[in-house]
């Protein structure tokens, strides 16, 4: 039952990550590093559950428009910190609200007590990490 609700889903926000020039990997990237700086790249890929030779593309995309930054660790040159700028917050903001906005219109569909037991039950088998919003 989830896996066709989860397909639509991706289906209703790729046109709106694509209107603000985002991939999916780019869009988590950017909430991933909007709850904090990331020690390396590999950590990072650890966190958002990818290989981390596959997000360097989207890291170095992020990266030449102005979405993130990647800078030495002053305790270790070898390795690279990670972190969102203002210009990545400002469009995975927006992002995010375009795509909170058509969640709404899915959950609108419940009753109150429907919505709320269905979100307690997401909250409840979400994995650690992933972003929880009511």
């Amino acid at each position: 039952m989830l896996a066709p609700l989860l397909r639509e889903l991706i289906a209703a926000e790729a046109p709106v990550l694509a209107a603000h020039g985002l991939t999916m990997w780019g869009y988590v990237v950017l909430s991933t590093l909007d709850r904090g700086a990331m020690r390396t790249q590999a950590a990072l890929a650890e966190a958002i559950n990818a290989d981390k030779t596959r997000i360097i593309p989207t890291l170095d995309e992020l990266q030449q428009r102005g979405y993130i930054e990647r800078f030495p660790d002053p305790e270790d040159r070898r390795v690279r910190l990670l972190a969102i700028t203002e210009s990545g917050r400002a469009v995975k903001d927006a992002a995010q609200a375009e795509i909170q906005r058509g969640e709404e219109r899915w959950l609108g569909e419940l009753s109150l007590d429907e919505r709320r037991m269905f979100l307690k039950a997401l909250r409840r088998m979400a994995p650690d990490g992933i972003e929880r919003r009511a």
